[in-house]
């Protein structure tokens, strides 16, 4: 990009966005051939998961009301009974199914686009096999790291459980002020998952470009998005709403068979919302880089443009990371 590294700080949210745009248009080839191999098949999965989890509680729910108009202990009971459980093996298999790809193409997508615009950054060649050859090595990072989040998201939650436990125990009868906690605990507890979110989000780049991984790299994220906090925040939320806006519109109208809308405008809307949402996805992971440089920038943190391009690179077969030591050699002036 023609835009000196000392001048990021002072990107706003207009500027990243444009920034971005700038970056898949000018190399809409290379990010063609990466939608089309990571990001397409991860918006068709997310997709499908709803239509098919929708699909097989409708009959779970149906079931049951079915179940229910039976005498407990009567054959046409047992028979649903053995039914409904398949059913639910059924939806639990589904789930860890969805979850388990979604979360390899998610990974892999997240590695194709962050070294893509790594290298843009660098003013190197990048072609889509040389990204080919990375992304297998360096999504194994970005797995630990994931890994580290989810174990922080678990504890996080079990603390919230347990806060609330706490809360039913001491406010027994609920007046003005046990609402107050309540209401309090909640909206900690929403802030916290947001804060954590926009965290893990960043570290997935500096699990890439950077030496360290796992809860270091959420660590480093952390100090790393301070000063630039409430424009990460605005991003994050503004694309997640536009994810469950695509969401919304795709089960009111594509999964809802009682829609008012044909079998030809239920296919029509359907493949809207899968233009909507791989496009989502993509100008999302080029946002998170972007934000990176614009951190790092906002910290007086120079990296190196020829170190970097080294370190992307491709070395007898082995991807080799970018050094911590590369990436804060110096400070320098604004």
């Amino acid at each position: 990009m023609d835009r000196e590294q000392e001048e990021m700080q002072f990107l706003g949210l207009f500027g990243i966005y444009l920034d971005s745009y700038k970056i898949i248009f000018n190399f809409r080839r290379i990010f063609s051939k990466i939608t089309l191999a990571f990001i397409l098949p991860l918006s068709l999965i997310f997709l499908a998961h709803i239509e098919v989890s929708e699909f097989i509680f409708s009959k779970i729910i149906r079931t049951e009301y079915q179940r229910d108009r039976f005498r407990e202990g009567s054959y046409q009971y047992s028979k649903l009974s053995e039914h409904l459980s398949s059913e639910r093996v059924a939806f639990r298999l589904v789930q860890f199914v969805y979850f388990t790809f979604f979360l390899v193409f998610s990974l892999l997508s997240t590695s194709a686009v962050i070294y893509t615009v790594a290298s843009v950054y660098t003013r190197r060649d990048v072609t889509f096999r040389k990204v080919m050859s990375v992304v297998p090595k360096v999504w194994k990072r970005l797995m630990v790291t994931f890994l580290c989040v989810f174990l922080a998201f678990i504890v996080y939650n079990v603390v919230f459980v347990l806060t609330i436990i706490l809360w039913i125990v001491s406010f027994r009868h609920v007046d003005f002020v046990g609402l107050l906690f309540l209401l309090a605990i909640v909206i900690s507890y929403i802030v916290g998952s947001v804060y954590m979110a926009v965290v893990w989000e960043l570290a997935s780049v500096v699990s890439v470009l950077e030496d360290i991984k796992g809860f270091e790299a959420m660590t480093k994220s952390k100090n790393l998005i301070q000063g630039k906090m409430w424009i990460a925040v605005v991003i994050f939320l503004k694309l997640h709403f536009t994810k469950l806006g695509i969401q919304i519109l795709f089960e009111r109208i594509v999964v809802d068979t009682e829609s008012s809308f044909g079998v030809a405008g239920r296919l029509g809307i359907g493949f809207l919302c899968l233009l909507m949402l791989f496009k989502v996805f993509l100008f999302g992971l080029v946002i998170q880089t972007v934000i990176y440089f614009v951190c790092k920038s906002y910290h007086h943190e120079n990296i190196d443009m020829s170190l970097l391009s080294d370190h992307l690179e491709v070395y007898l077969g082995e991807y080799v990371p970018l050094m911590a030591k590369d990436v804060q050699l110096e400070q320098f002036d604004v």
